[in-house]
């Protein structure tokens, strides 16, 4: 094949002028000429061959029918495909997501490989393997005995019991790690773009894991804007920035926006918007926990003691520091978990946050207000705006 000859040609010079900092660059290149050039079961191919000693472990579709077995015991579904539990011929527990065939799926299944295949970190979830057969692609990882976190902090049940605030906080500081790593502890800079309860894993010792890896995009540690084609992330965690070209431009700083989307749900136990909310005030919950510490007031916390109250209140300022409107605003995950490590007393409150832009340009202005839509997207979580 044509396209395989001329692909080896790019790894075998890439390889011969460059340390492992410029071999991390392969992927996106390969993707690109992939694009172009190949159907998308034959550049999954041709990517694992290429970086053939750098990926996690290759497995057979009959292998993968033997861990689960046979897909008996069905953990979840979504647009992806379907997720099972299974375990290794070791004893080790794993999960296996078994991809549908389509562009988005095999763009998927090469941004896992090419971000968590080739790292280890506490807080990121671990590829032990994968499947390419043809048609059939599956990752395996690592099993995560609770779920993700998304259950624990929007509790269906009245009788549900919470997690303790000390909990909560720890699992806060877990993630950020997990994401500060990405941005800083790699030969590559890793942004994630999906930060959300859902996908934030838990162990059996609720260690939290980042995961799902689908829209992150590689790039350059000294790379600070990078170039996106179209918005991505999920709704009502997305920085505003991928929407406002005028707010700034694209940085890790969309990351730290999510991260604090994400804090604001675990303190409130809810969605940060919600249209059904008894008092109109509390909406938008950012701005309605602002309120209520700028005017000498906790939160409401039952017989919280007050190291939990000084805990939760850090939680706020911090999370509200990571997102303000502007990514020049926001403090990096470094110094936001700088922050998080710290007392209390030393925490400045930021300006108070904004549901929507206000301040829209004549080229963004389409009709309808572009604040508007900022609003609605922070009420549904659900729908993802998929940029490759």
């Amino acid at each position: 094949m044509v396209g395989g000859w001329i692909l080896q040609k790019i790894a075998m010079l890439m390889v011969g002028r460059y340390t492992l900092g410029g071999l991390c660059m392969l992927p996106y290149l390969i993707y690109k000429f992939q694009r172009r050039h190949l159907s998308w079961d034959d550049s999954i191919e041709e990517f694992l061959r290429i970086h053939k000693n750098l990926q996690p472990i290759k497995y057979s579709y009959s292998d993968i029918k033997k861990m689960t077995p046979n897909f008996r015991n069905k953990l979840g579904q979504g647009g992806f495909g379907s997720v099972y539990k299974g375990k290794l011929r070791s004893g080790c527990i794993i999960a296996v997501k078994v991809l549908t065939m389509s562009k988005s799926n095999g763009q998927d299944f090469i941004n896992e490989v090419a971000t968590i295949g080739r790292i280890h970190h506490v807080n990121v979830v671990k590829l032990v393997g994968f499947c390419v057969q043809g048609p059939k692609w599956a990752l395996i990882y690592e099993f995560m005995h609770h779920g993700s976190l998304d259950k624990f902090i929007f509790l269906k049940q009245e009788n549900d019991t919470p997690l303790s605030w000390e909990m909560l906080y720890k699992i806060a500081l877990g993630v950020g790690r997990g994401i500060e790593y990405l941005h800083r502890g790699c030969d590559m800079q890793i942004l994630h773009f999906d930060i959300k309860p859902h996908n934030i894993l838990l162990d059996e010792n609720f260690t939290p894991k980042v995961s799902d890896f689908g829209l992150a995009k590689l790039s350059s540690i000294n790379e600070s804007i990078v170039s996106l084609t179209a918005a991505r992330g999920t709704l009502g965690y997305i920085a505003p920035e991928l929407f406002y070209k005028n707010i700034g431009g694209v940085s890790y700083k969309a990351d730290v926006y999510s991260f604090g989307m994400l804090l604001m749900e675990m303190v409130g136990r809810r969605k940060n918007v919600n249209a059904l909310a008894e008092h109109s005030s509390q909406i938008y919950f950012p701005s309605w926990i602002y309120d209520r510490y700028g005017q000498g007031e906790d939160m409401e916390m039952g017989d919280a003691t007050e190291d939990e109250k000084k805990l939760v209140k850090k939680l706020v300022i911090v999370a509200l520091w990571c997102i303000q409107m502007k990514p020049i605003d926001r403090p990096s995950m470094s110094k936001t978990l700088e922050m998080l490590e710290g007392k209390v007393e030393l925490l400045e409150m930021p300006p108070k946050p904004t549901l929507y832009y206000e301040e829209i340009s004549t080229e963004d202005h389409e009709g309808n207000s572009k604040g508007a839509l900022i609003s609605s997207c922070n009420s549904m979580d659900t729908i993802t705006l998929d940029g490759r």
